[in-house]
C-alpha cells in the first residue's frame, strides 16, 4: 500500500513569513520519509468544516510548483481541483508544466466543485449541479484530447477550443494520471470508469460504504468493458497520531487493503511539528508496504 499526505492547512504559527519555510520542511519530511503522494486542496477560501474561511489558503498550482522544487520523489496533485476555477486547456497546460518541471510527478486531480461561497467570493461563475458535472464531463475529454497529441479543435455544449496543441507534452506515460474524487455512484463513478486512472473515496464514511462504491465502479467498468484493476484505488482521511497510535493506524490500513485501497492519503491536523510525518516514516509506512 502506498501512502499521501495531504495538506489543508496553511495556518503556521500565525506568521505568514513561515508559510513558505513550513512547507518546505513538511514537503521534504515527507519526501524523504517514503510518502508516496503530496496533495494540497483547490480551495481560495478554507473550508467552513475545517476553521474559518479567512483561515490563510494558499493557490493549488503555484503551492504544487513550490513543492516541486524542493521534493524529488513524491507524486504532486490537488485533492481536487474544482472543474469551474480554471478553464480546461489552461488546466491541461498546467497540470502538463508541472509534470515536466517535477520529472512527471503530477496527478491531475478533478472534480465537480462544490464550496459556493468561494466561487462567488472571488467572482468565478457557479452553474447548477448538472451543468458543473456536463463541464467536468467536457473537461476529461479534453485532457485526453490535449495529452493524445491530437491537434484539432474540441466542439463541446460548453468549451470550444480551436487547437488542442500542447508543447511540451508531460513526461509521465501515457499522460499524468487522472484521479477523480467523489463517490456519486450515477455519474462520479462513471467517469471514472470511463475517463480516469484513479478514483478517491472518502474514508471516514466507512469500510462497508466504501466497499459498495468500490463495487458500484466495477459495474461501470463491466458496462464499458474496461478492466477494474486498471484504476487506481484511492482514499483520504484524517489521522490525528497524538490520539492514535500507530499500530491503530495500521490496522486501519489493514482494513481498507482488504477492501482494494491500493493508495491511502491522510491529512493530519499537525503535520508542521514533522513528528507524525517521521512516526509515519519509521512506524507506519515500512509496515504496510507489503498490503
Amino acid at each position: 500500500m502506498k501512502i499521501g499526505l495531504q495538506l489543508p492547512f496553511f495556518n503556521f504559527s500565525g506568521v505568514t513569513t513561515e508559510i513558505g519555510p513550513t512547507l518546505k520542511r513538511i514537503a521534504k519530511a515527507a519526501d524523504e520519509g517514503g510518502f508516496y503522494s503530496l496533495w494540497v486542496m483547490d480551495h481560495f477560501f478554507q473550508m467552513e468544516r475545517l476553521g474559518s474561511a479567512e483561515l490563510n489558503m494558499l493557490e493549488s498550482y503555484s503551492t504544487l510548483s513550490y513543492l516541486a522544487a524542493v521534493t524529488e520523489n513524491v507524486k504532486l496533485g490537488t485533492m481536487v481541483t474544482g472543474v469551474i476555477y480554471r478553464h480546461p486547456g489552461v488546466l491541461i497546460k498546467t497540470v502538463s508544466t508541472l509534470d515536466v518541471l517535477s520529472g512527471g510527478r503530477a496527478y491531475l486531480g478533478i472534480g465537480a466543485a462544490w464550496y459556493e461561497r468561494e466561487a462567488l467570493g472571488l467572482g468565478v461563475p457557479y452553474p447548477e449541479t448538472k451543468e458543473r458535472f456536463e463541464r467536468l464531463e467536457e473537461t476529461l475529454q479534453i485532457a485526453h484530447q490535449m495529452w493524445s497529441e491530437k491537434i484539432a479543435p474540441f466542439d463541446g455544449k460548453h468549451y470550444h477550443l480551436k487547437e488542442t496543441l500542447n508543447h511540451p507534452q508531460p513526461i509521465s506515460q501515457p499522460h499524468p494520471p487522472i484521479l477523480i474524487g467523489g463517490m456519486g455512484e450515477k455519474k462520479t463513478l462513471r467517469f471514472v470508469a470511463q475517463y480516469a486512472d484513479a478514483c478517491n473515496l472518502f474514508a471516514q464514511m466507512g469500510i462497508d460504504v466504501m466497499r459498495e462504491k468500490l463495487t458500484v465502479l466495477k459495474q461501470h467498468c463491466d458496462e464499458i468493458g474496461r478492466p477494474f484493476d486498471q484504476i487506481e484505488k484511492t482514499s483520504l482521511g484524517t489521522i490525528n497520531l497524538a490520539q492514535t497510535s500507530p499500530s491503530e493506524v495500521i490496522a486501519q490500513l489493514r482494513q481498507l487493503a482488504d477492501i482494494g485501497i491500493q493508495h491511502a492519503i491522510f491529512n493530519m491536523p499537525n503535520a508542521e511539528a514533522i513528528t507524525p510525518l517521521e512516526t509515519f516514516a519509521r512506524e507506519i509506512i515500512p509496515a504496510v508496504k507489503d498490503f
